[in-house]
């Protein structure tokens, strides 16, 4: 082939490549500071099962809690409309990779493989697990050593940071696990189960619904080392908000207050 030819078919070739429209693979929109505040709309994931961080009441499609008020307060802070999207505590890694919304919040522990797959603000919560029995029973169980024995029945909800802890470290007791977060309570109460451990702040939020039923045991005193905060997609400026809009919520007054109504 001469010169001359090898030439008219490169540029034929090259003419072909640029006429092909560009196509990109289709891809979830990733949400950032910029795009919320363009869409007018701040999508928060919660999963509405959490008290006191998070409850959806059923009855009036409303939700309430700790990390709720907050919701409200960022988007208020930002100047666009809260929509909140619910989801499940074994779905919630998905959920976040799909970028089904810009930020979960309620009651999030900070954990590694959810570090992996996004960015945390700075934690407004340090604590860790703890277990919570019927008022008679709690002195049976002042550790884990006393948990972990043949016969003892630990109710756990499914996929989040709790059943995790029971598996890690209960090899004896026998977990029960239960279809939801909602209804585990009332199932412990009524002697389904003889312990459940949690977050040492939902064992004592839980201890006061249950007043003389449930006690929480040694919430001050957990077995692990665990914080809470907000999770966001690797957006920096988005973290920079967060973390910014929290840090002077935190000396405003606004924490303390939203603080001493769900948490003390």
């Amino acid at each position: 082939m001469r010169i001359s030819t090898i030439h008219r078919a490169l540029v034929a070739g090259l003419a072909g490549l640029l006429a092909l429209p560009l196509v990109a693979p289709a891809k979830a929109q990733t949400a950032t500071l910029d795009s919320i505040r363009n869409s007018h709309v701040l999508r928060v994931g919660t999963t509405g099962d959490y008290k006191p961080f998070t409850f959806l009441d059923t009855k009036t499609g409303n939700y309430e809690g700790f990390d709720i008020d907050f919701a409200k307060d960022l988007a208020a802070k930002l100047g666009v409309k809260l929509v909140f999207v619910q989801t499940k505590w074994a779905d919630l890694m998905k959920d976040f990779a799909a970028n089904k919304f810009d930020i979960a919040m309620g009651g999030i522990s900070v954990t590694l493989p959810r570090q992996a797959q996004g960015f945390f603000s700075t934690p407004y919560l340090r604590e860790g697990k703890a277990a919570i029995a019927p008022c008679g029973e709690a002195k049976k169980f002042p550790d884990l050593a006393a948990i972990d024995k043949p016969g003892v029945k630990v109710i756990v909800n499914p996929g989040g940071t709790n059943e995790k802890f029971d598996h890690d470290h209960l090899k004896a007791a026998e977990i029960v696990l239960n279809k939801d977060n909602l209804s585990i309570f009332d199932q412990l109460a009524a002697g389904k189960a003889d312990l459940m451990i949690t977050d040492a702040s939902e064992t004592r939020y839980q201890q006061k619904l249950h007043a003389g039923t449930l006690c929480a045991i040694h919430p001050d005193k957990p077995f692990d080392f665990a914080e809470k905060a907000y999770w966001l997609p690797r957006d920096e400026p988005l973290r920079q908000y967060v973390n910014q809009w929290l840090h002077i919520d935190q000396n405003d007054g606004t924490f303390a207050t939203i603080y001493g109504k769900w948490l003390q």
